[in-house]
């Protein structure tokens, strides 16, 4: 039976740190990042791809602003949405070509993936996530007078802040599964999925928030039953001790080792800290492995060559 990978894109992936945010500049990013996805299809995984999605909503929301005096605006939850079918079609797009010129035929689709988030989160009572571009402190206060929520950012102006609640369930998990199934890559759950809450059986609203894209990948792995789960980032993988002297690149980690390295304060909350906090539940709800590696190291990694391998314990560890 072929193995299930959910492959997790960082922001780089589609828009790198100074770039302006043009087709071209995020087309050819995520060339590099289809290169080696095409190459794991080669090899017989099934596929299901997640990424990013801040700068690109934080992009829509500028247009939002900026048009607003000519087309209504539209919530968060509806430009999430719009970012999910954007990314999504340029992945296409380019994973296609990829795939068509080494003579695979795969079909590929996104789908515009809901998750579902408990509306009583502690997060909706203490928003913190900033989200869209920086505003003077005049504009801030006349949205905060409005109830939105706002914060100073760094020096660098003036933010509005939203919840980011748990990831519960991924409403479309089932059909996800039933098109992996016929050997459909499917690209789901960009930028953490649209935050939703029940209103009724099998009935959602969306609602303004943003989910951590790692603990929202993480789901989907778990819902759709992946056999492994990976996030792929800037760096080779793991290391503790990080840009120190005594700095240690991690291979093959066990739940305990992790357990200990997060308490000793070795993974970052604004940088690895999230990424092995989802792949660490992976691992203990399922059993099976996550991987934290490189973008261009993506195929070494998943055969054990490569990045950072979170495991239950030593019984898996390789050399």
């Amino acid at each position: 039976m072929k193995k299930k990978v959910v492959i997790a894109l960082g922001g780089n992936a589609i828009l790198q740190p100074g770039q302006k945010g043009t087709y071209e500049e995020q087309i050819d990013n995520i060339e590099v990042a289809c290169r080696e996805i095409a190459e794991l299809v080669k090899k017989g995984f099934q596929i299901v791809i997640t990424h990013g999605n801040g700068p690109q909503v934080g992009n829509i929301l500028i247009q939002n602003e900026e048009g607003a005096k000519r087309v209504p605006k539209m919530p968060l939850d509806v430009c999430g949405a719009q970012s999910q079918g954007m990314i999504g079609y340029m992945i296409q797009q380019k994973l296609r070509k990829i795939l068509i010129r080494n003579g695979y035929n795969n079909e590929i689709t996104t789908i515009i993936t809901q998750v579902v988030v408990d509306k009583n989160d502690p997060s909706f009572q203490n928003p913190s996530k900033p989200v869209g571009p920086f505003y003077s402190e005049e504009k801030a206060k006349i949205e905060i007078a409005k109830g939105e929520s706002w914060i100073e950012d760094a020096g660098r102006g003036w933010r509005k802040v939203v919840p980011s609640p748990e990831p519960k369930t991924i409403v479309e998990a089932n059909i996800i599964k039933k098109v992996v199934q016929d050997e459909v890559i499917v690209i789901a759950s960009g930028g953490g999925g649209i935050p939703v809450v029940e209103e009724g059986k099998d009935i959602y609203l969306g609602i303004d928030a943003v989910i951590d894209k790692d603990l929202a990948g993480q789901r989907l792995a778990v819902d759709i039953e992946a056999d492994i789960f990976v996030i792929l980032t800037d760096v080779s993988g793991v290391a503790i001790n990080y840009k120190k002297d005594n700095e240690t690149w991690l291979r093959n980690i066990t739940l305990d080792e992790v357990n200990l390295y997060e308490d000793e304060g070795h993974f970052r909350q604004g940088s690895m800290g999230p990424k092995v906090r989802a792949c660490k539940r992976f691992v203990e709800i399922t059993n099976k492995p996550a991987i934290i590696s490189s973008l261009d190291k993506l195929v070494d990694a998943v055969e054990g060559k490569a990045g950072t391998r979170i495991i239950p314990d030593a019984s898996e560890k390789t050399s």
